[in-house]
């Protein structure tokens, strides 16, 4: 919400959304400990199952996709591609395992624990022009 609201107030001296990034960035670094940083998402299976239940209609599947930005590198969002509905996003961090590994990992557990299918097109190398779900499996829309 930061980097929008900086993006719409620098908007119109011709900035874009990276110099917007680049803003919100050094203001976390100059504020340090007083920023309060939103909690990561958990990856284990009852919060991701708590999640998808609260999510309009019923998970078809789980799908990873890749998603990056210039603050926080790459990371992976868990979703419910027929509703789009977002279950969680994990995010690098320093000593941990890649965000492909450890969003592969919860994804597939969850989807096993729904009885549902999972797909990551990338699991290795982040991509964002990876096949969808919908495209690979031809789901059709709203389902």
């Amino acid at each position: 919400m930061a980097v929008k609201a900086v993006w719409e107030a620098l908007r119109p001296l011709g900035l874009g959304l990276r110099e917007a990034e680049q803003v919100v960035h050094a203001r976390y670094e100059v504020l340090g400990g007083r920023v309060q940083h939103r909690p990561p998402d958990p990856l284990d299976i009852p919060s991701l199952a708590s999640r998808a239940a609260v999510l309009p209609g019923q998970v078809g599947a789980v799908e990873a996709l890749w998603d990056g930005d210039t603050v926080n590198d790459w990371f992976v969002v868990l979703y419910d591609p027929a509703g789009e509905g977002r279950l969680a996003t994990d995010y690098h961090s320093p000593g941990g395992p890649p965000p492909g590994t450890a969003a592969a990992e919860a994804g597939q557990a969850l989807a096993y624990s729904l009885g549902v299918p999972f797909h990551f097109a990338s699991p290795d190398v982040p991509d964002v022009e990876t096949p969808r779900w919908r495209t690979v499996w031809c789901l059709p829309e709203g389902s």
